[in-house]
Order: C-alpha cells, then sequence, then structure tokens
C-alpha cells in the first residue's frame, strides 16, 4: 500500500511538469510587478484567471488584468503571467483527504518599487521643450526636443555617419535601443553622440527673424561613447525584439543649455502604469534608420497607442508578439515612427505644479518596412518597464 501511494504521488508531479512544460509561450515579458514572465494564454495562469471568475471584477483587479495583457492569439488574449507562479501546485494524495485546500489570497495589484535615484532629474528639471504643441509629421522649432541625440557610427576609412537616435537622460548618459548597438554591420563601430543638433547640413543652426537678423543656436556637440551597456536579456536575432534598450555613457559631462538638456523618465507611479490608450504621444528625429536614407531638418508626429490585442493582430502574420514591456502607437496612413530615428525617443507631455514637461514613454524599436501604412503600427520599447535597468547601471 504504501509503495502504491508512493507511486502514486510521483505520477501526478510527473503530470503537474508535463502540464508546466506543455503550455504554449508565445514570448518573455515583464509583470506589472516588474517580475520576469511568459506571454501565455489567460486560462493557463491560475492566479489571473481567477480574477477573470470573480464577479464583479474590482477595479483594481481590472487594472491588473489590463496592466498584463500582452498579446492576443487564435482568438484567445494572451497575458504576461509571473515565471514564478506558473508551475501547478502539486498535491500529496495522503493526508488531510476530508479538508479543503486554504484558499490563496486573492493577487492585488502590484506596487512599483520607488525610484530613488539621484543621478537622473526629475521635473520640472528635465523634458523642458521649446517649441509650439502642433505636430504631425513637421519640421520642429530649433530648441525643441533638447534630449534629442544623433548616434555616431565609424565606417570603412574612417567615414562617420548618424544612423540612429537616442535620448540625453542626465548628463552622462543617452537612452537608445539594443539594436542600434549589436545588430549594425560588423564594419561599423560605435563612437559617439551628437548633441544640440536640428539642420544636419549647417553649424551653428539660425533661422532669420522678423528683423532680418540671424538667430542661431548654439554648435552642436560631438561626445565620444566609452560604455556601451546593452540589457542582458536582449537578442539581436529575436523576431520579437524583446528587452530593445540600452545606455551609453558619455566620455565628457554634457553642460545643459536652451539647446542641450534631458528628458525625463516615467518615475511617477502613474506614469509607470500609464497604458496611453486616448492619449497623444510625439516621435521625434531625422527620419534615418540604421539602413535608410535622412532628413536634413528635425522632425516630429503625433500618433496614439495601439492596444496589445489589436497590434498583435496584426504582428501575428509577421509570426511576431508583442508583450506589454512595448508600446503599440501609430497605424495612420503617411505619419509614423519612420519620421523619428531607431532608437529615438516616444514622448508624452505632462504637467508637474504648472510646469509642461515631457517624459520618455518608449524608444523606437521596430515597425513595418514601408512605413506609414494604415492599421500597421510601429513597436517602442516600453521604457517604465525597465527602470531598475536604468537606475542599477548608470553612476556619477
Amino acid at each position: 500500500m504504501e509503495l502504491k501511494l508512493q507511486f502514486g504521488f510521483i505520477l501526478i508531479v510527473v503530470q503537474n511538469i508535463w502540464m508546466y512544460n506543455a503550455q504554449e509561450v508565445f514570448g518573455y515579458c515583464t509583470t506589472p510587478g516588474e517580475q520576469s514572465g511568459s506571454c501565455i494564454y489567460l486560462k493557463e495562469c491560475d492566479y489571473l484567471f481567477e480574477l477573470v471568475q470573480m464577479q464583479p471584477i474590482s477595479t483594481s483587479n481590472r487594472v491588473l488584468l489590463q496592466n498584463s495583457q500582452c498579446g492576443y492569439r487564435n482568438g484567445q488574449v494572451l497575458i504576461c503571467c509571473a515565471n514564478s507562479r506558473r508551475l501547478p501546485q502539486s498535491r500529496p494524495v495522503w493526508g488531510n483527504q476530508g479538508q479543503p485546500p486554504a484558499p490563496s489570497p486573492s493577487p492585488t495589484t502590484p506596487r512599483p518599487k520607488p525610484f530613488n535615484s539621484k543621478l537622473l532629474p526629475q521635473a520640472p528639471n528635465c523634458g523642458d521643450n521649446f517649441g509650439d504643441r502642433i505636430v504631425g509629421g513637421v519640421t520642429t522649432r530649433k530648441r525643441e526636443f533638447p534630449w534629442l541625440a544623433l548616434i555616431e557610427y565609424t565606417k570603412p576609412g574612417n567615414v562617420i555617419g548618424h544612423n540612429c537616435g537616442g535620448s540625453l537622460i542626465n548628463n552622462r548618459y543617452v537612452i537608445t535601443a539594443a539594436h542600434c548597438v549589436n545588430a549594425i554591420p560588423r564594419d561599423w563601430r560605435l563612437t559617439g553622440v551628437r548633441l544640440g543638433e536640428w539642420d544636419t547640413s549647417t553649424n551653428p543652426d539660425c533661422t532669420k527673424e522678423k528683423n532680418g537678423r540671424d538667430d542661431c543656436n548654439d554648435p552642436y556637440v560631438d561626445n565620444p561613447v566609452i560604455e556601451k551597456i546593452v540589457h542582458p536579456d536582449y537578442s539581436a536575432s529575436s523576431r520579437d525584439q524583446l528587452n530593445d534598450i540600452a545606455l551609453l555613457r558619455l566620455r565628457d559631462p554634457v553642460t545643459y543649455s536652451d539647446f542641450i538638456s534631458p528628458v525625463c523618465l516615467p518615475i511617477q507611479a502613474k506614469q509607470r502604469d500609464e497604458i496611453f490608450l486616448g492619449r497623444k504621444m510625439v516621435v521625434a528625429g531625422w527620419g534615418r534608420t540604421e539602413t535608410n536614407a535622412t532628413a536634413q531638418f528635425k522632425l516630429k508626429a503625433e500618433i496614439e497607442a495601439v492596444t496589445l490585442a489589436e497590434c498583435n493582430r496584426v504582428y501575428n502574420s509577421q509570426r511576431r508578439i508583442v508583450t506589454s514591456s512595448q508600446i503599440c502607437a501609430g497605424g495612420v496612413e503617411g505619419i509614423d515612427s519612420c519620421r523619428g530615428d531607431s532608437g529615438g525617443p516616444l514622448v508624452l507631455e505632462e504637467n508637474y505644479d504648472g510646469y509642461a514637461n515631457y517624459y520618455l514613454t518608449g524608444i523606437v524599436s521596430y515597425g513595418p518596412t514601408q512605413c506609414g501604412l494604415k492599421d500597421f503600427p510601429g513597436v517602442y520599447t516600453r521604457v517604465a518597464a525597465y527602470l531598475d535597468f536604468i537606475e542599477r547601471n548608470v553612476r556619477p
């Protein structure tokens, strides 16, 4: 009898392990509580599936479910399920047979860890913009988006090119896409960053005032890069381009001015939980990617977020999965992140005690080869999902 019970227990454990391994995983993701997770069918994530079965669903649980959504496949919702809670609990077949198992406590919306870095500026000392708010694929004014950076590559024959974008986040670091660091031609070297640029054909950049006088920016600043920090979980060969984020440490401390200043990061709790639906964001840059042509002037375009479910319906045809660590935005014909650089910023304006400042919501990651296609949004790395990575890697 003892042997039979032991064999039954072993069989149950093996069945549970098989069930765990049999779950279809559609990519890796970060939960709203910033735990590592897997993108799986909702019904396979026990602790979140229980929330759906509770009626009525509380507001906090509804928000948790919405923020946990990471895709849509075969008519079913995909959810970002914490890896530490995916393995079904095996139950022994002896002991306490007549007693029902104690109910597990209902999960609540996890609170994000406070952001305590003193090395990164906070509003109103960041995200200051000098220009009007009329956007939609047009040329910026000279002083708009002073955090925008051009990433410099040294190519064979010591030819210098600027083929990706980035954003200044403090006086020593620029944030960009990991693919701008790790997915470049083998004979290219990422060597520097240019700040304070507007018109790539002139230096300094000047425009005529109504009185006929020249109004000029300061000359741009070229700053060598001495360290490249790519997210450790980024894979250049991955179709989904998860964790497409990197930091560039500059050799020389940056002096802030009206033409060069940092963007804010989404460090407030409401910003970290923002899903952006119905809100206007701005993507800006020089219209460059790592492979195509350039624009002479800094450009900007206003775009709106798209739900992950809608985005995945589009990208499933490309065998890609978009997760909660990414943002989908755009999909309006003729206006897209082709207006900005790969690695460049997607920003949102926020009011802070009477000040209007921009914070960095996303980093240009990828989109359709023919940009500006109707109903085909671009994909951006969600910066709020990587604050721990940023805080862990910046230093004085």
